[in-house]
């Protein structure tokens, strides 16, 4: 049975390589994994580091709601206290959720990937060893404009998981902000990996799809984004 049949969609969603090293795979997590990461994630924007919505160097404010695991990222750094909200040190990092995103690696690239020494090439074996989750939370209007993560020393895949509402993902090249690029609609229980030449092309969230969240996940609304990323840093 496919993943989709499995989630009772009409219409299976078939997984898609959407450029060299960008993978995605429609329905990776089931309604109860979700329901567990939703858990999770509460308890995460409660503190140590409160959820917040980040502040840009130029005074803008971002309109996602933001709270991280592992390290604390502010524009455009990594700490391990959160010197902008509150002086805390962020929540550890947990081991499964490194195993979490090590399965995510081989079900975009294949068993070998998460194993043994290599680049973020997903050609090659590598160590994948994320110690930082980024969690996004759309409400409302709420979106994200086209952006590299380049912030990290790794070249190492990011994993980027959606729970809740459908959205709009924008993935494009990595030259620059513009044309072309491919829109792909996120659902909520879809895994979404890029590395290797992928690994710093723009992305964003132009679009968020109220009210299309499955109650059984536990979002009462809005969409939810974790992203895990290895940062380089010791």
């Amino acid at each position: 049975m496919s993943p989709g049949a499995a989630h009772g969609e009409l219409f299976p969603r078939p997984r898609a390589v959407v450029a060299p090293g960008a993978v995605h795979v429609p329905n990776w997590l089931s309604v109860e994994r979700q329901r567990e990461l939703v858990d999770v994630c509460r308890d995460w924007a409660r503190g140590p580091v409160p959820i917040r919505h980040t502040v840009l160097p130029g005074g803008g404010v971002m309109s996602v709601q933001t709270v991280c695991v592992g390290w604390h990222w502010q524009p455009y750094r990594y700490t391990r206290t959160a010197g902008d909200v509150n002086g805390a040190r962020v929540a550890d990092f947990p081991d499964w959720l490194g195993r979490l995103g090590r399965a995510a690696l081989v079900e975009a690239y294949g068993e070998a990937a998460a194993d043994g020494p290599g680049s973020g090439d997903p050609g090659t074996r590598m160590a994948y060893a994320p110690d930082t989750a980024l969690v996004n939370f759309y409400e409302g209007a709420a979106k994200m404009g086209l952006h590299q993560d380049k912030d990290e020393k790794s070249d190492a895949p990011v994993v980027s998981l959606s729970i809740g509402d459908t959205c709009v993902f924008r993935f494009g090249q990595t030259e620059n902000r513009g044309r072309p690029y491919t829109d792909v609609e996120l659902a909520s229980g879809d895994l979404f990996v890029f590395g290797g030449p992928s690994r710093f092309a723009y992305h964003g969230v132009p679009k968020v799809y109220p009210g299309t969240a499955d109650p059984a996940t536990g979002m009462k609304g809005g969409r939810l984004n974790i992203t895990l990323r290895e940062t380089g840093l010791t």
